[in-house]
């Protein structure tokens, strides 16, 4: 039986690097050509002579590609090369018919960048070398309480390229080549900007490898370059990794992983991968640098082919296209384009609305649901301030679950940022209570365009504040239970609950609680 990965990860340790390729779904048409930009459609049919590679097509930079790439560079704290070029990447395979692809290099655009990852939850018992001083030295930042901890990630570098076809293999298993019968080509992807991040080797744990890829999705959303869209392909991930035992510094011999189109069969793909290797070196055998494919359905890799090398590819300058220079204005005017981005989002609302670093990550982790409180703060005016947790917690909580169940997206919320404001100001002056609230916000979610005063209305909700009417409910209370007063008074401060229990019998669940509770602190203080 196979041993769990933290069992593996006491005695070895996991060295991960990432590759990620990211389509730029921003740019409007094809990376050397103008050739329109989309997901799907007919095969075959948004394709020209240049990505088909034809004899005597030229290819012709698209400058807002190369921008984009640029700008993820300034949002990953890379440093912008003042010089680059492309080159061609030569291979024989079917999804490029010109049998190469222009790439770049030794030369990208961007390199030696960084990006910050915390890690919760059960990802943290992946770490378990989190508590020892030499890993926190090296960086790694443990919360006082050990549930979470930061690391930073180092990219090695960010350069474009141009995508490839897609391959359609029929009749084989799982959409491989092994087996099938037919194998069918579509150049309509061929061509397109395409992103390619490579990470340092400073992956440890499959969590973390989760939570960067992640990260970097959230970057490139909210720069506005990519939908990051694993499932249509817009963002996929390799993973390189060997294992090592704990102590040692040279690096084991990787495998790298393909096939892992979501965040879980990264996860997943990594966790089988780490183990295998340990296994395997344990019983005296040797990992072989290969690529290996992940299969979702069965919950293993398998061998591919043999990992190739740099110089497999034949690298060389492309020679239809001069080199680039930027100059430090070009490169500013590009930097003034960055919008605010996530982790900067998250401090300010910590910061400026007094929101728990729990409800501001939330809220950061989704550029809708974000641009949705946004929105609720603009409409709250000048009491933005004294609702903005209120709110933030609403959202957090009652939206994104009746969201989950309705499997829709902020933008498609039958309940409106404005229906939001007015439900939080309705509990904040005292006209229902907080659960009261609950009841109003499951009829907004089933009448759509029903307002938070309406339904209080219409079901006879509001809540009963008034201290004269409340006290004489009380009075009577009081007065009809004797024995419970003196009993309170003797020290049983348990009975408060008795006693709000019957004045919420009384006015029939309407009477306000902190009023109510303010009220019978007067009357049975002694």
């Amino acid at each position: 039986m196979a041993k769990e990965l933290t069992d593996v990860l006491r005695d070895w340790e996991a060295v991960i690097g990432l590759e990620i390729h990211t389509e730029i779904t921003a740019a409007r048409t094809k990376m050397f050509c103008g050739c329109a930009v989309a997901f799907g459609g007919e095969p075959n049919t948004r394709v020209c002579p240049v990505c088909l590679g034809m004899p005597g097509a030229l290819p012709v930079p698209n400058e807002a590609a190369v921008q984009w790439t640029v700008l993820a560079g300034l949002a990953t704290g890379c440093a912008i090369a003042p010089w680059s070029q492309f080159h061609r990447k030569n291979y024989f395979y079917p999804d490029m018919p010109k049998d190469y692809q222009i790439s770049q290099y030794d030369k990208p655009f961007c390199e030696s960048g960084s990006v910050l990852i915390e890690v919760d939850e059960d990802g943290v018992a992946e770490r378990v070398d989190r508590a020892q001083p030499d890993v926190a030295d090296a960086g790694l930042q443990l919360a006082a309480d050990g549930k979470t901890y930061a690391t930073t990630i180092g990219i090695t570098r960010i350069h474009l390229e141009e995508d490839t076809g897609k391959m359609v293999h029929l009749g084989g298993s799982e959409g491989r080549i092994a087996g099938a019968v037919n194998s069918l080509v579509d150049f309509n992807r061929a061509g397109t900007p395409l992103m390619e991040l490579v990470s340092e080797p400073d992956l440890r744990t499959p969590e973390e490898a989760r939570r960067f890829v992640q990260k970097l999705r959230l970057i490139w959303q909210a720069i506005g370059i990519s939908d990051g869209n694993m499932e249509e392909g817009s963002m996929r991930v390799d993973a390189n990794v060997s294992v090592r035992r704990r102590g040692e510094v040279e690096f084991g011999t990787k495998a790298e992983l393909k096939n892992m189109n979501s965040f879980k069969a990264l996860h997943d793909g990594l966790v089988y991968e780490i183990v295998r290797q340990a296994a395997l070196l344990e019983s005296g055998g040797r990992v072989v640098q290969e690529t290996r494919h992940w299969d979702a359905t069965k919950k293993v890799t398998s061998a591919l082919r043999s990992k190739e090398e740099a110089h497999d590819y034949r690298y060389f300058p492309e020679p239809d296209m001069v080199p680039f220079e930027f100059s430090s204005e070009y490169v500013q005017r590009i930097r003034e384009r960055l919008p605010e981005l996530p982790d900067a989002r998250r401090a300010r609302y910590v910061r400026d609305w007094g929101l728990p670093t729990f409800d501001a990550a939330v809220l950061t982790a989704d550029l809708e649901l974000a641009a949705y409180f946004e929105e609720a703060l603009e409409l709250a005016g000048s009491r933005a301030s004294e609702l903005a947790a209120e709110v933030a917690k609403l959202l957090v909580n009652d939206l994104r679950a009746y969201l989950n169940a309705a499997g829709v997206g902020p933008v498609d919320s039958v309940v409106r940022p404005a229906g939001v404001v007015e439900l939080v100001a309705l509990v904040d002056g005292g006209t229902i209570s907080g659960k009261q609230a609950k009841e109003v916000f499951a009829a907004m979610c089933g009448e759509a365009g029903a307002s938070p005063a309406e339904i209080v209305e219409k079901r006879g909700m509001r809540q009963l504040s008034d201290t004269s009417q409340l006290a004489t409910v009380i009075d009577g209370i009081v007065a009809a239970h004797p024995d419970k007063v003196e009993a309170y008074r003797g020290g049983k401060a348990g009975l408060i609950g008795f006693f709000v229990g019957q004045v919420m019998r009384e006015t029939g669940g309407q009477a306000n609680p902190q009023v109510v509770n303010e009220l019978l602190q007067e009357r049975l203080t002694p």
